[in-house]
């Protein structure tokens, strides 16, 4: 029942009597629905619909909290209060509370806030405390290990900030995006992509034939074509970007995917609802 702190994570704390009308009108998730001890995926878009920062959210007395990447809390804060205008909201990145996942039913101490992460139940709990207060059995790479064997991408590991559409995030099976909502920044485009169906570009899970270490950043392909890069990995398996219509065809092709000399097999997430080619396992 381990329990890892996230170091790497930083809390944005967001309070005032407009900050539910504020935040639902710039971020992807309905922040209207959110229910007390969730915390949800959500994410601020550039206009063409690009994801800029992720983050989870959930509601914290008359206000909210963000759990992001510590090295993006800043900017975000920042990019969060040129939205603001005239509404009555602060925001602030808030350095005394620390952050951490418990999964597999662990026990926490008295007085954690604990939130269930809404992005998927097996990932766990995420743990909200006091700077110094707290104790874990497991490391930040076993908590990334948990991670990609659910196959849940995180940004600045999986994707680049500014450069990946929500979609191709899985920010849409992961309850990070809701399409019934009003506008919010970015909006219209991956509306058009939910509509149209063209998201080509996912993030899925890869496990290397012979039980090798992947490594992050390196090129997937299939006989000539490019797919895609890994992201994240932990040991022998990983998290990669990849075009599903050019692994179709190369599944069609029978041309095994690769990368270097690796031949990998490429896995549909448990909890994915979009098309995926049949895929041989890896081995």
């Amino acid at each position: 029942m381990p329990i890892a702190l996230l170091p790497d994570r930083a809390v944005i704390v967001i309070a005032g009597e407009e900050a539910t009308s504020f935040l639902q009108g710039v971020v992807t998730c309905n922040i209207e629905t959110l229910e007390p001890g969730e915390a949800r995926l959500g994410g601020l878009l550039t206009p063409q619909g690009k994801i800029l920062f992720d983050f989870l959210i959930w509601r914290s007395g008359e206000g909210f909290r963000l759990d992001c990447p510590a090295e993006q809390a800043p900017a975000l804060a920042k990019r969060l209060t040129l939205y603001r205008l005239r509404a009555k909201v602060t925001i602030a990145v808030d350095p005394t509370l620390g952050l951490a996942a418990a999964w597999d039913g662990a026990e926490t101490a008295a007085g954690t806030e604990r939130l269930g992460d809404g992005r998927l139940p097996a990932l766990g709990e995420r743990l909200v405390f006091a700077e110094g207060a707290f104790s874990a059995d497991a490391t930040e790479a076993d908590y990334h290990a948990h991670r990609i064997a659910l196959g849940i991408p995180e940004g600045g590991r999986d994707f680049a900030y500014g450069d990946a559409f929500p979609h191709e995030a899985l920010m849409d099976q992961l309850a990070g995006v809701d399409f019934r909502k009003g506008c919010y920044v970015g909006q219209e485009v991956v509306s058009r992509m939910q509509h149209r169906g063209t998201a080509r570009t996912r993030i899925v899970p890869v496990v290397s034939s012979d039980g090798e270490a992947l490594t992050s950043g390196a090129e997937v392909t299939a006989g000539p074509r490019g797919l895609g890069t890994v992201g994240s990995v932990s040991g022998a398996r990983g998290l990669a970007m990849l075009r599903l219509d050019r692994l179709a065809d190369a599944v069609a092709a029978g041309e095994p995917v690769r990368t270097g000399a690796t031949i990998l097999g490429v896995e549909k997430p448990s909890f994915a609802t979009f098309a995926f080619p049949e895929v041989a396992p890896a081995g």
